[in-house]
């Protein structure tokens, strides 16, 4: 008994530890005061001056715009490239996943930093062309991870029974395939589009000066001084990457493959 409630002790600290920033943040996104230290009262004034800021709401077009497209693509190519990499030999399997690895392993500022060389090089304009294109780039390898387990699970012999029974192969893709390894699609989207929300680095060295998101404008607001509304958007921030995982861990607690 003694040493469960130890552990359970020593487990609340570190997620006291761990949350305890945030919860602080969103009680003081709520602070009539614009002191940090002090508490003046509940109000929901930073909330409303937050949408009212016409910079805050460019940087939301871009953020919402840029996960969405880069999602939507991310989704499609690393899906296909799933398929692929399931039907190669296991030696061509091997070596492709660990290529595939790097970039998610790679540290975020070296996939900035090479991609902004990349683009300079090519001689193509910093701006939301090449910040779309990098987040497809890193978004790519956790769809595959996302899709893989979904088609090692799936029976191989029923895409050939539906060919066998007259079939196309694009039918069976459409109708036996797809359907069998949509929740692992799905969770793909789910943490692409994640991603994309909460990305800073990457897009730090890719946006140029033309496109700002989220995450670039609240490091901008910051070096300027902390402002109440910068409390009010992280915290939307937060609780829209925490519905997202509530809903990836729900399909988890179904039994759905989910790698992140």
């Amino acid at each position: 008994m003694m040493q469960k409630a130890i552990k359970r002790i020593y487990m609340s600290i570190v997620f006291l530890f761990l949350y305890a920033p945030i919860i602080v943040l969103i009680v003081f996104s709520f602070n009539k005061s614009k002191s940090r230290g002090q508490w003046g009262g509940f109000t929901f004034d930073w909330y409303i001056d937050l949408f009212k800021d016409r910079q805050i709401r460019e940087a939301l077009y871009f953020t919402i715009l840029i996960a969405v497209i880069s999602t939507l693509v991310s989704t499609i190519v690393g899906t296909i490239a799933a398929l692929g990499i399931s039907n190669m030999t296991k030696l061509g399997r091997t070596i492709v996943l660990n290529i595939n690895s790097l970039p998610v392993l790679n540290p975020d500022i070296v996939t900035g930093v090479a991609l902004m060389t990349l683009f300079i090089s090519m001689r193509i304009e910093l701006g939301f062309v090449t910040m779309l294109i990098a987040h497809i780039v890193f978004s790519i390898p956790y769809v595959i991870l996302a899709v893989l387990p979904k088609l090692r699970q799936m029976n191989k012999h029923t895409a050939e029974a539906a060919l066998d029974l007259g079939a196309t192969p694009a039918y069976a893709m459409r109708k036996v395939i797809i359907p069998e390894i949509m929740p692992g699609i799905i969770s793909g989207a789910l943490i692409a589009f994640t991603l994309s929300i909460d990305d800073f680095v990457i897009s730090f060295f890719t946006a140029g000066t033309s496109a700002t998101n989220l995450s670039i404008l609240i490091y901008s607001m910051a070096k300027r001084g902390v402002k109440p509304t910068i409390n009010a958007l992280s915290t939307l921030m937060f609780l829209v990457v925490l519905i997202l995982m509530i809903i990836i861990n729900k399909k988890n607690d179904k039994g759905e493959d989910i790698i992140i």
